[in-house]
């Protein structure tokens, strides 16, 4: 998949929970658990972008510890971040993830990057996964077009809204595989509570003797259900 790579965002500084980004799950850290999905089933090189700010030299120093590479930038301006990657690695395509979603689909990359070069899409996502496991995949040139067309800074915290909303842009919303249609399941790492949630379910899914690949996300629809119980 030339030209095309997986771009993480990450930083430390949550307001709800500070330092979620190196917490730890089932052995690992947050970031760990994204970087190693993310980069699970594509040739996709995952590329972390972080903040200037000196609370995140352990984010570049936990992802060069799993070989990956960093771009730092600005704090609030994370379009701005993304730009410095696409220009850093002449990039064509890009796929949005997030460092709070340690439980991603793991073939959720390579599905929307071939479904946006297959439409020609400049936004492609899906509904219908739990929440917290979705990424979107994007055209480089359209987060290139959007920078230059928008100053709001809720545009360029949030990096895709001005795409989704502006007319100028195709975005396109398809539905998840039938067997991960899971809407009603949390699974991302945005309070306390979520956090011991997902040690549960890791725990879960990983069974008695521990699994060291990384966990299918039916796995982890299916150890949640059984805690709901």
């Amino acid at each position: 998949m030339a030209g095309a790579a997986v771009v993480l965002q990450a930083r430390m500084g949550s307001h709800r929970l500070p330092g979620k980004t190196l917490a730890l799950i089932a052995g690992r850290t947050v970031l760990e658990h994204c970087i190693e999905r993310l980069r699970a089933a594509s040739d996709m090189p995952v590329i972390v972008a972080t903040t200037t700010r000196a609370d995140d030299d352990c984010v570049e120093h936990e992802a060069r510890r799993l070989r990956t590479d960093v771009v730092r930038g600005p704090d609030e301006d994370v379009l701005g971040r993304f730009l410095m990657v696409i220009e850093r690695f002449s990039l064509t395509d890009v796929v949005r993830a997030t460092g709070d979603n340690p439980a991603v689909d793991i073939d959720a990359p390579r599905r929307m990057l071939e479904l946006r070069r297959r439409t020609g899409a400049d936004r492609v996502v899906e509904y219908g996964l739990p929440y917290g496991t979705v990424v979107e995949a994007l055209s480089a040139k359209s987060l290139v077009r959007a920078a230059g067309w928008t100053t709001d800074p809720w545009d360029r915290e949030h990096v895709t809204p001005f795409l989704r909303r502006d007319p100028r842009f195709v975005a396109l919303t398809v539905l998840a595989p039938p067997a991960l249609r899971r809407p009603g399941i949390r699974l991302t790492v945005d309070t306390p509570d979520d956090l011991e949630w997902l040690r549960c379910v890791f725990e879960r899914a990983a069974g008695a003797d521990g699994a060291r690949a990384p966990l299918t996300l039916s796995a982890l629809i299916a150890a949640a259900d059984q805690l709901a119980r």
